[in-house]
């Protein structure tokens, strides 16, 4: 048996600004972009390099999901951007506006700094090693 993680939802406020952030800044793939009707669509993003592991980009529905935008994962990172090379992708992201809450710091199993992205979403920008 062969089981991947397709794709994970991120709610965020609005469907191009999301798309704009992770495919303009982040050079993330726009993998699809379907009208689904009634204000509804299937939006995928992938980071470069990737064959899985999707971001589903949801538009917030309803009070409860603006309330969720940038806290459903409760404060916690809650999305782990792997990379190649952490220096490279750490100076371009910042170059780039990309918010970094703490400076690189090494753990015993690679390189790590926390960002977020527009939204309010805690991410880590991580090497293993």
């Amino acid at each position: 048996m062969r089981q991947t993680l397709h794709a994970v939802t991120l709610v965020v406020p609005d469907y191009d600004a999301a798309i704009a952030f992770y495919t303009e800044t982040l050079n993330f793939t726009l993998t699809q972009n379907i009208d689904l009707g009634e204000g509804k669509r299937w939006v995928l993003v992938t980071p470069p390099g990737s064959e899985s592991g999707s971001l589903l980009l949801a538009q917030a529905d309803g009070p409860d999901q603006i309330t969720a935008v940038g806290n459903q994962t409760g404060g916690r990172v809650g999305f782990f951007l792997q990379t190649d090379d952490f220096e490279r992708d750490h100076a371009a992201m910042l170059s780039d506006g990309v918010h970094f809450e703490e400076e690189p710091r090494h753990e015993d199993y690679g390189w790590v700094a926390v960002w977020r992205d527009p939204f309010g979403n805690r991410w880590d920008l991580i090497q293993f090693i």
